[in-house]
C-alpha cells in the first residue's frame, strides 16, 4: 500500500469512515478538508451494481454541468466544408480535416476533447489506438460525434463532461473545484447523479448505485447517502 502524506492523514481522521453524509455535509468536507495551495479538482465516484464486460450493462454518457468544471477545455474539431467555419464561429481551438488528423497521427495533442463530424470518422477513426486509452475518442454516445458541431463546442466549453464505466464498474466524474461555492458543488453533483439514473441499463439487476464517494484531487474519500432514488 502507497504510503499517504501528512496531510492526506490529517485530513482522513476528520472524517467518519463509517458514515453516508447527505451530499451538502459531505461536499462542505470536501471544501473544508483541502489545504492545497492549488484549486483542486473535486471528484464524484460511483461504483454501479453492472458487468461492464457484457455490452448491455455498459454506462456511457455526457452531462452539461449547471455550473460547469472550473476548467478550460480545449476543443479540437475534425470536419469538412461549411462545418469548418460552424466550428470556427461557436469557438473550437483548432479545426481542420485530413491534415489535422496526420498531425495527431504525428503524436500532437495539444487537446482535451475531440469532435468529428459523422464524414469525418473514416479518417478519424485511425486515431483510435491513440485517442482510445485517453479516452478522447469522438463517440455518438457522448455527443462528439455530429453534424451540429456548434452546439457541441458550446455544450463542452458551457461545462459538458462524459462518464463511462471502468472495468470494475466505476465511473469517475469532475463535478468542480473546490473554490466553487457549495451549493453550485451540490447541483453539479445532483445533474450527474440524475445522468447516470436516467442512463440506467434495463439489464442492470438489484441495485443500481452502490456506493458514492466525493473527494478533492489530493484529499480522502467521503461516502455520500445517495438516496432511495438511487437504489431502485
Amino acid at each position: 500500500m502507497p504510503k499517504r502524506a501528512k496531510k492526506y492523514l490529517e485530513a482522513r481522521e476528520q472524517i467518519d469512515r463509517e458514515r453516508k453524509y447527505e451530499p451538502e455535509e459531505a461536499l462542505a468536507k470536501v471544501k473544508e478538508l483541502s489545504t492545497r495551495s492549488f484549486d483542486e479538482t473535486v471528484e464524484a465516484a460511483f461504483r454501479l451494481g453492472v458487468n461492464p464486460k457484457h455490452a448491455d450493462q455498459q454506462v456511457r454518457g455526457s452531462v452539461v454541468l449547471p455550473h460547469g468544471t472550473g476548467k478550460t477545455v480545449r476543443v479540437v474539431v475534425f470536419a469538412k466544408g461549411e462545418k469548418i467555419n460552424e466550428a470556427e464561429e461557436a469557438g473550437a481551438d483548432y479545426v481542420g480535416s485530413d491534415e489535422l488528423v496526420a498531425k495527431v497521427q504525428e503524436s500532437w495533442l495539444d487537446f482535451d476533447i475531440a469532435v468529428a463530424t459523422p464524414d469525418m470518422m473514416s479518417s478519424v477513426g485511425k486515431l483510435g489506438k491513440i485517442l482510445g486509452p485517453r479516452g478522447m475518442m469522438p463517440n455518438p454516445k457522448s455527443g462528439t460525434v455530429t453534424f451540429e458541431v456548434g452546439k457541441a463546442i458550446n455544450d463542452i466549453k458551457a461545462g459538458k463532461v462524459e462518464y463511462r464505466t471502468e472495468k470494475a464498474g466505476n465511473v469517475h466524474v469532475p463535478i468542480g473545484k473546490v473554490s466553487f461555492e457549495q451549493d453550485k458543488l451540490v447541483e453539479n453533483f445532483q445533474a450527474v447523479l440524475d445522468a447516470l439514473m436516467k442512463d440506467r441499463p434495463a439489464t442492470a439487476k438489484g441495485q443500481y448505485i452502490r456506493n458514492i464517494t466525493v473527494s478533492s484531487t489530493m484529499g480522502p474519500g467521503i461516502k455520500v447517502n445517495q438516496g432511495v432514488g438511487a437504489k431502485s
